[in-house]
């Protein structure tokens, strides 16, 4: 029997025409689950960038049952330049899925990432937090309309980790929801925003790998903080024009049907849009800013999910 290469190996992600990507294999002392961690495909969420940093240099190999492959920071030009768009073309990385070799740089990027960790992914974790402009709560994204085994599996392995909401996604165009619609099981984590980082939210989000790891019997890990709540029908919420944004719900907090949760007012002073709530529900992240340019995000929201996950 052929010994196992227990260590940490670094590897380059080849993208056509462009900087590889890196990453680094970890080869636990004896066969198991592959899990792919992935940060930094918005070069300004850092929570995640120095969580995968930090986890680097604390992971013992001999300690781990198979293997875990980590990506720290996929748009690395972008992270160093302050912005979530990749800077060689403008685009959105995670609204480049599925990649493509004929497109510019952003979608080859995508293009390499689905051919080199797709197929080695028993489970991928994509770590996100909010934009400068957006207050956040802590929460993780789980495909829905990706297939049974894939959904159950992903709701699994959300009600594991420390953090206030699991929320139902029908998301199709990033990395970890396309990932689910080709078969492999993934889940985004959201912590941070506000374009900074802090000591505390970098500890929870490793926390959170941890979890992850240990649903994948990878590494042991017990501790579980708080139980999320989970989260359908997800509104996402856009400004219809540039303008003076009022919000009038926080990040966090409930409302009734009927309550205004914010407005977005002209330069004159006229009103250009007014959120109302649908239902009774929770804010799961909002804009802060005070201004916002035409189709910025302004908030999103959900309700809190009533059904028994059997039921569904």
């Amino acid at each position: 029997m052929q010994q196992r290469k227990v260590g940490k190996y670094p590897f380059s992600i080849d993208v056509e025409g462009a900087k590889p990507i890196e990453a680094v294999l970890v080869v636990g002392k004896t066969e198991g689950k592959t899990l792919v961690v992935t940060a930094g495909v918005h070069g300004d969420e850092y929570v995640a960038i120095q969580a995968v940093r930090e986890l680097l240099n604390e992971l013992q190999p001999q300690k781990l049952r198979g293997q875990i492959i980590l990506v720290p920071i996929i748009n690395k030009e972008g992270f160093y330049e302050g912005t979530y768009l990749v800077p060689d073309d403008g685009e959105n990385l995670n609204r480049c899925f599925p990649g493509s070799k004929k497109k510019s740089v952003t979608w080859r990027m995508a293009h390499a990432l689905e051919r080199s960790l797709y197929p080695k992914a028993d489970f991928l974790l994509d770590l996100h937090g909010g934009s400068p402009y957006e207050t956040m709560t802590p929460l993780v994204f789980f495909p829905v309309g990706a297939g049974k085994k894939v959904q159950e599996l992903t709701r699994n392995a959300a009600q594991k980790l420390s953090l206030s909401y699991m929320v139902q996604s029908y998301a199709k165009d990033g990395l970890y929801s396309w990932a689910a619609q080709c078969g492999v099981p993934a889940v985004l984590i959201e912590r941070g925003g506000g374009g900074t980082w802090s000591r505390v939210e970098t500890e929870a989000c490793k926390e959170n790998i941890y979890q992850i790891m240990s649903f994948l019997d990878i590494i042991p890990y017990n501790k579980q903080r708080q139980i999320p709540v989970e989260i359908q029908d997800a509104h996402y919420e856009t400004a219809v024009s540039r303008g003076y944004w009022y919000y009038a719900k926080t990040s966090g907090t409930s409302f009734r049907t009927g309550e205004l949760l914010g407005r977005l007012e002209g330069e004159d002073g006229c009103v250009q849009q007014e959120i109302y709530a649908p239902y009774n529900g929770v804010i799961l992240y909002h804009t802060h800013s005070l201004g916002v340019t035409e189709g910025m995000p302004l908030m999103a929201y959900g309700k809190v999910c009533s059904k028994h996950p059997a039921e569904e």
